[in-house]
């Protein structure tokens, strides 16, 4: 009973996003209204949609009510912090969290040079890991992440 009331004290607080979408369950999204927020926020970050598309489906196959394990949200699974220093102020409104993702995803390109791999792996683990570890991290999550990534992505293009 404690958890029902804490998904609905969550949905309180949090509301209903731009989408009508209230965190605590799956929610698939219209396919052509996901594509269109992939092209527009791929865009406006000057980057591939093919690779914007590819994180979604890999970090919550779509679901902008995901909550991982960690605490990201939404469909680009972004963290709280990194959520709030990108300006998104509600990680469950599709519109918003994908923006934003897309900016975090722009300035890890601009800081390792463009190298897809490795802005995969900071967007995963952290660019502390992988400025620790000069490369992506022997974790097995992350390495596992920028393969699906980058298979998925290279399957959109073909």
């Amino acid at each position: 009973m404690r958890f029902v009331a804490g998904l609905a004290l969550l949905g309180a607080l949090y509301g209903c996003g731009g989408g009508g979408f209230v965190p605590g369950g799956p929610h698939s999204m219209n396919a052509s209204t996901l594509k269109r927020l992939v092209s527009t926020g791929a865009r406006a970050n000057q980057l591939p949609p093919e690779l914007v598309a590819a994180m979604v489906q890999v970090e919550s196959h779509g679901d902008p009510a995901a909550v991982s394990r960690a605490g990201a949200q939404g469909l680009m699974q972004l963290m709280p912090e990194t959520a709030a220093t990108y300006g998104v102020l509600n990680s469950f409104d599709p519109e918003e969290n994908v923006l934003g993702g897309c900016r975090y995803m722009h300035d890890l390109l601009a800081r390792y040079h463009h190298n897809v791999p490795l802005a995969l792996a900071a967007y995963n683990a952290g660019p502390g890991a992988v400025d620790a570890f000069h490369g992506i991290p022997p974790f097995g999550e992350t390495r596992a992440y920028v393969a699906r990534v980058t298979s998925a992505a290279r399957s959109t293009t073909n």
